[in-house]
């Protein structure tokens, strides 16, 4: 089994979303690194839930990789925001997952405690300019961020 860290704006797609419909594609991946991580992801695997672009952002809980290798449905829509004009149907460009709802920490581990606590090396998340919104984490990095997140 192998960690992912997956970014989403809490008011695009929450932890609480998930929790209500535990089950979802993880659709509207456009950069090319975090695609291929979304490639190497594998049924089993997990991944921390981490809320973007809001005060604060951070770890807020987990998912789990359910169904590995699918195709995004949304580059193929032209009334999506996602929509990919040179993807094509035999040769699609983006690839997801879909991921089920795991568990909700009691507190969000911030970007600010991340950043106290593991250095850019440890922890893709903490660097100066990362943008990617998919990324790996090491499994002894996983088990620190297991226990923060689980004892609140």
């Amino acid at each position: 089994m192998r960690y992912w860290l997956m970014k989403s704006e809490p008011d695009v797609y929450s932890i609480a979303d998930l929790a209500k419909d535990p089950e979802e594609i993880w659709d509207g991946v456009r950069n090319y690194q975090a695609r291929n991580f979304l490639r190497a992801m594998a049924v089993g695997d997990q991944a921390f839930f981490y809320h973007s672009n809001t005060k604060p952002p951070g770890i807020v809980g987990l998912m789990q990789i359910i169904e590995a290798d699918i195709v995004d449905p949304t580059q193929f829509d032209s009334a999506n925001k996602y929509y990919d004009p040179k993807s094509e149907p035999e040769n699609p460009r983006w690839r997801t997952v879909k991921v089920g709802y795991g568990e909700t920490f009691p507190q969000s581990i911030t970007l600010d405690t991340l950043k106290a606590t593991f250095s850019p090396e440890e922890l893709l998340v903490v660097k100066r300019g990362n943008r990617l919104s998919v990324m790996p984490v090491d499994g002894p990095i996983a088990t620190r961020l297991l226990a923060m997140g689980r004892q609140g």
